[in-house]
């Protein structure tokens, strides 16, 4: 019970880091019309927010075991409480900007606490549940931000207009601090050690390829975010020549040599990726191709989220031996799911009831995915690399959504009517979610050696983990 009840505080993190994703959008053209904005300046609103996140989630991660996932969590929650507070008061553009980034530097430092605290803390099917848990709270922040934002700007609670969509994190996030200083277990002392400079060159490195994603689009792809993607190459080749001879390193890159690291990560990027892009193209599709309002729009995807749920329910119930081939038969449902849009689509039927049942496809397949997928990765390596995976994990699925968003956004943008782009961007991702199960199938198909999935751990961290589940 205790465990679990440790994991309920843990994904009160992921679930604030991604409804705050998406509940800005909606507050957009309010906050034009309040500061004065330039569009540009708009832009950074959002993207400085999901940079900050990009950047910092390894650094985040490997935070939480330097000085314990307890006092990540608990600083990575004031942080982004604290700034939440700072965007609601902002009087100014720059002002947000700079809150909104420091919103990001906080959602980076709590946001993979639960995964870490999840390999750590549970293991066979405890794991996969905690694991489905995990999955849902990262769908349903997104989709609360969303439907949230839309009501809060509508409803104009106390005047406050678009400054509600960020005020109404402060008590959510006074309560999360009250619960994980209740909760939590103490960490153990521990040498606080971080590897500075390759904090520096990841930064530098993930920086370079986010900041031309994030921006490049709406800027018309100048020749800086060209300059920038191709400088991002050996800034991360400098990264790893540095941690592989680090003595502590930020990230252990060894990791990467093993086939089933590298497969997983690319099934976890390529799915996760389509949904993002979905979650962009859905509200275009819908509020500027149908006429929806942002509300209607954000209900549209609750049924997603609910099959999405309903996944990890799935798997509770299935056999041991049916899990390995559920990652592959999720990327194909969800293949399934955006085929059967586009088919819809290009056969004339432009009514959003047509997309209930597809959409409740498309989360059932992406639960089965994600759920299983990151069961089968965490369970691949040791324990004491559970930071490792959990910002590896966090920061490729985080870049795949933006590389996909940007790559595939600009092919809807660029197409005039919205019921044809919406069908060709679907086709796309239906694509996408094929090749994903060929990754899945190669991920699955690599059977962790017993030292690499079940090392010993020291005696030490062996009772301390003991305790903490008691």
């Amino acid at each position: 019970m205790r465990a679990k009840t440790i994991l309920r505080v843990l994904l009160i993190g992921p679930f604030m880091a991604q409804a705050d994703v998406t509940i800005v959008n909606v507050a957009t053209p309010t906050i034009h019309a309040d500061l004065g904005v330039s569009g540009a300046a708009l832009q950074l609103v959002v993207g400085g927010y999901l940079i900050a996140v990009a950047v910092l989630l390894i650094t985040g991660a490997r935070l939480g075991q330097a000085y314990g996932y307890r006092r990540a969590f608990l600083a990575g929650v004031c942080v982004f409480t604290l700034a939440s507070l700072a965007c609601g008061l902002a009087p100014s553009g720059l002002v947000l900007i700079a809150a909104r980034v420091v919103q990001g530097a906080g959602a980076a430092v709590m946001f993979p606490q639960a995964l870490t605290g999840i390999q750590r803390l549970f293991r066979g099917p405890e794991r996969v549940r905690a694991i489905s848990r995990y999955a849902l709270a990262l769908s349903a922040g997104a989709v609360s931000g969303q439907i949230l934002g839309g009501v809060i700007v509508g409803a104009d609670i106390a005047g406050l207009g678009w400054r509600a969509v960020f005020l109404v994190n402060v008590p959510v996030g006074v309560v999360a601090l009250a619960a994980a200083i209740r909760y939590l277990p103490a960490d153990a002392k521990q040498p606080a050690r971080l590897d500075l400079p390759g904090v520096a060159v990841l930064s530098l490195a993930v920086l370079l390829v986010v900041v031309p994603l994030t921006l490049g689009r709406e800027t018309g792809w100048p020749a800086w975010a060209w300059l920038c993607l191709a400088a991002s190459v050996p800034a991360l080749v400098a990264f790893a020549a540095m941690e592989s001879k680090a003595a502590q390193p930020l990230l252990n890159v060894h990791l990467l040599t093993r086939p089933v690291v590298r497969w997983s990560l690319v099934t976890m990027a390529v799915a996760t990726g389509t949904y993002y892009v979905l979650l962009f193209t859905v509200a275009q599709y819908l509020q500027v191709g149908l006429g929806r309002s942002p509300v209607e729009s954000g209900l549209m995807l609750v049924p997603w989220v609910a099959a999405f749920g309903l996944a990890g329910q799935l798997i509770r119930r299935l056999p041991a031996a049916m899990t390995r081939s559920l990652p592959t038969i999720g990327c194909l449902l969800l293949a399934a799911a955006y085929a059967g849009i586009c088919a819809g689509l290009q056969a004339g039927v432009h009514t959003p009831a047509f997309l209930v049942p597809l959409f409740g496809l498309g989360g059932l397949g992406l639960g089965l995915e994600f759920a299983t997928m990151a069961g089968h990765l965490t369970g691949a390596v040791p324990v004491r690399y559970a930071s490792d995976i959990s910002g590896m994990s966090s920061t490729v699925m985080q870049i795949g959504g933006s590389v996909a968003v940007a790559a595939i956004g600009a092919v809807y943008l660029d197409i005039p009517r919205p019921g044809a782009a919406f069908a060709a961007t679907t086709a796309i991702l239906a694509a996408l979610a094929l090749l994903a199960a060929a990754a899945a199938q190669r991920a699955t198909a690599q059977r962790p050696t017993e030292r690499e999935g079940t090392e010993q751990r020291p005696t030490e961290q062996r009772a301390t983990e003991q305790r903490a589940a008691v």
